[in-house]
């Protein structure tokens, strides 16, 4: 058996489900547009502006400049990751 999982827009997706008054905005996951940032991840609604994943952070804001950009929370990434991990064992 093989199970293939889109989890590209993961770290956008725990953020709306961790905070429902997301849902419906553009989320960008990532590091300062000041600087060095980079995006981690995008929401769909994002990506409707052309946000992606590894874009530099300064580019995402540019494009898509009302977008809700939060810090990455790794720690609750890898728990909610090791809850998946479970189910599909």
């Amino acid at each position: 058996m093989i199970l293939h999982v889109d989890m590209d827009a993961f770290y956008a997706s725990v953020e709306e489900r961790e905070c429902p008054a997301l849902v419906g905005q553009p989320v960008v996951v990532g590091g300062s547009a000041e600087g060095r940032g980079v995006v981690a991840a995008a929401n769909y609604e994002a990506r409707k502006y052309g946000v992606h994943s590894a874009m530099p952070s300064a580019v995402a804001q540019r494009l898509c400049p009302h977008a809700v950009v939060l810090r990455p929370r790794i720690g609750l990434y890898s728990e909610i990751s090791r809850e998946i991990r479970e189910i599909f064992e």
